[in-house]
């Protein structure tokens, strides 16, 4: 979802939800669920290989698991296809594993950090990659680092294999809760004094935002980003689908363009 706060010298900071096109930047609560990635890696020295440069070789090993909803460790099969990218002076250094536990296994005698990208079954393309940095080190024989991931509830085959590891909320229970979050802000929208910066009344421009489309909210996010100066406050975090932008540190003309299109795009 899109977040848009405002932020008003005379108001306490406020906070805006607003669905948008999933194919841009998936919902993080409405309709999606959070899971643990588990990243295990063992390592060991070879006594009977020669050292290099006074370094004892190791032989390493990395797999991918999930935790389910007790913190048990179970297969990553919402997973489909798991990328290491290692040292270029490892032989073919890209590797692409399609079965869990999609592990690699290497020799070597130095420490460096591994870009991994998983990839989620039934999500298409990068809207279905997350990405880690491993530190692949040698202070333990075993270690293991954990990331909680967002996913989108958007395909039938990883549902139901989400519903093998936690509880997966169904489109009606999102809907009610999404309602009711939008209803309580929009009247706390209501309640509150208006602000204003240049011509633009900031409260009307946050409620009219809530009256776009899919589409027109994707065309506001680029208008933000495409106007983006180091004077503003926005972010946009794709790991987790969320554009925040404080309304009050964006320009007066950039308010403008966006209440022009706002009313221009809500006229009845």
């Amino acid at each position: 979802m899109l977040r848009i706060f405002s932020t008003l010298p005379h108001l306490a900071t406020r906070q805006l939800a607003i669905p948008v096109n999933p194919m841009s930047v998936y919902p993080t609560d409405s309709l999606s669920v959070k899971r643990t990635i588990r990243i295990t890696t063992n390592q060991h020295i070879l006594a009977d290989v020669p050292a290099v440069e006074n370094y004892p070789m190791r032989q390493w090993l990395i797999e991918i698991t999930m935790l389910n909803d007790v913190g048990a460790v179970v297969p990553a099969n919402i997973l489909d296809k798991v990328t290491y990218t290692l040292h270029p002076t490892f032989a073919n250094p890209i590797r692409a594993l399609k079965q869990p536990p999609f592990k690699v296994e290497e020799q070597g005698w130095g420490e460096f950090d591994i870009p991994i990208a998983v990839h989620l079954v039934g999500i298409p393309g990068k809207l279905g990659e997350r990405k880690f940095n491993h530190d692949l080190n040698f202070l333990q024989e075993t270690y293991t680092v954990d990331h909680e991931i967002t996913i989108p509830l958007k395909n039938a085959q990883l549902n139901k294999l989400l519903a093998e590891t936690g509880s997966v909320p169904s489109e009606g229970d999102a809907k009610r809760k999404n309602d009711s979050e939008v209803q309580a802000k929009l009247k706390k929208l209501k309640s509150a004094a208006s602000a204003t910066k240049g011509s633009v009344d900031l409260e009307k421009l946050a409620k009219g935002l809530t009256l776009l489309s899919e589409d027109d909210l994707i065309t506001i996010v680029q208008m933000v980003t495409d106007n983006r100066t180091s004077d503003m406050n926005i972010k946009n975090d794709f790991e987790h689908g969320e554009f925040t932008m404080d309304l009050y540190t964006l320009p007066e003309l950039l308010l403008k363009s966006l209440w022009d299109y706002v009313q221009r795009h809500t006229a009845a």
